[in-house]
């Protein structure tokens, strides 16, 4: 089996250390990899970065992120990337990274994602310039997760996102806002590039589990939601049980 471990919203500050080194001591013992799934700082500047990148960084376990809405606030995208790249960590935006773990290799697509909502009525290409933005961005992550799963000859796929592929993994929060915490067309990515796992954050208040209609899993690893620093998620056959400050579930 290959195991995922992930996390979002750790939401780290500057000079923020400490908070979940401890627990990541026991990761290679548990996990083949660890997934961040976006918001790892809280305002996006580089002296943040610099806390994430001692905190995640030079494990021995490979680390792959995407970034999240609060990642963006400063617009210092490209030094923040660059940043936890020099830790190791690695950063998704439409792209994908693969890794040969036994006999089996996975692959992980990744992307920030964004907002619209979850029903046939999520907005159109049409009318303000700010709206047609708006849709216009959800349609293109959306594009570019699925163009990077069906580039992966893996064993297995994972979507890694910030914002989520369905509403069920948003219960808890106000429906009032659904529409800026996920998209459906995430969902239609994540079935149309045949993935065996979605992971997402965002949602401080939601659920953890979820489904897309293709029958994805979807996973809401913020970490608000979670309770502990870090989850794994097992992909291929066994049964769930607790392991330190991690739980594992097989989600095959």
């Amino acid at each position: 089996m290959i195991r995922v471990a992930a996390v979002g919203d750790v939401h780290l500050g500057q000079g923020d250390h400490g908070r979940f080194r401890p627990a990541l001591r026991d990761l290679p013992d548990l996990a083949d990899v660890l997934l961040l799934a976006g918001d790892l700082t809280n305002h996006g500047s580089p002296a943040e970065a610099r806390s994430v990148a001692a905190e995640f960084g030079d494990l021995a376990v490979p680390v792959v992120a995407v970034l999240g809405n609060h990642d963006h606030h400063s617009d210092r995208v490209p030094e923040v990337t660059g940043i936890l790249r020099d830790a190791g960590i690695g950063v998704l935006d439409g792209d994908t990274a693969v890794f040969d773990i036994g006999p089996h290799t996975l692959g992980v697509a990744g992307v920030k994602g964004f907002g619209g909502g979850f029903t046939d009525n999520c907005g159109s290409s049409f009318g303000e310039r700010v709206m047609r933005d708006f849709v216009d961005h959800a349609k293109d992550s959306a594009a570019r997760l699925e163009s990077a799963l069906h580039s992966l000859d893996t064993t297995y796929r994972v979507a890694l996102t910030h914002y989520s592929p369905v509403a069920e993994t948003l219960t808890g929060e106000p429906r009032e806002i659904f529409p800026f915490l996920g998209s459906r067309l995430l969902a239609e990515a994540v079935d149309g590039g045949r993935a065996d796992l979605a992971l997402h954050g965002h949602a401080h208040y939601g659920s953890e589990r979820g489904r897309t209609a293709g029958g994805v899993p979807v996973r809401n690893v913020a970490h608000h939601v979670l309770g502990v620093p870090f989850k794994v998620y097992r992909l291929g056959t066994g049964s769930d049980s607790a392991v330190g400050a991690a739980e594992r579930e097989a989600v095959s």
